[in-house]
């Protein structure tokens, strides 16, 4: 194994990413200029070959949940064995998904729709009302052309209130973005 940088920042990381393009990438969740989630997307867009492993010193349910819904590949806590952190990197690296057995419980109630359900509700509570309607818009079908057009905005406003509403929503399409909306106002 080669270590190809560290980075103290999202900004610091997506850089370095561009630069060394890492096979893999151990990523923190608490970042002082953003959220793991974030980069985390942003990494896999650019560069999807790359593996994510989250590595962190928070084991809550929604943390379990944004970071394996952002895509990385697991999910580790800092407090963590030396020789089970290598082990997990060439786990990750061989295609497999790593996750620590003290997670499951989490996982468990996240496969279960429990911490899913839970997680798309605060989502779309924190919507403001000009990003509720874009979504609502959205899972309506409607192309960014058409929502621009119905609410009076530019294609570069409305590429933006999505880009808040998938940040918010922990989520990279909008089927997905669609899908909550349309399954948190049904109930």
């Amino acid at each position: 194994m080669e270590i190809c940088g560290e980075a103290a920042s999202a900004a610091e990381a997506l850089e370095l990413t561009r630069q060394t393009l890492p096979d893999l990438i151990l990523l923190d969740i608490r970042l002082p200029d953003g959220h793991g989630f974030n980069v985390c997307r942003e990494i896999l867009e650019s560069s999807p070959d790359t593996r994510i492993l989250m590595l962190t010193a928070f084991n809550t349910d929604n943390f379990i949940y944004g970071s394996i819904s952002s895509g990385a590949h697991g999910y580790l806590l800092k407090e963590i064995a030396p020789e089970v952190l290598i082990q997990s990197i060439e786990d990750c690296l061989s295609g497999k998904s790593v996750i620590t057995q003290e997670i499951t419980g989490g996982m468990m109630r996240m496969m279960r729709g429990e911490v899913a359900a839970e997680v798309n509700a605060q989502g779309i509570q924190s919507l403001s009302p000009q990003e509720r309607r874009v979504l609502e818009l959205v899972a309506d079908g409607r192309t960014k052309k058409e929502i621009g057009e119905s609410l009076k905005l530019s294609g570069n406003t409305v590429k933006n209130y999505l880009a808040n509403v998938f940040d918010k929503l922990k989520v990279r399409r909008r089927s997905q973005a669609a899908a909550m909306f349309i399954q948190h106002t049904d109930t």
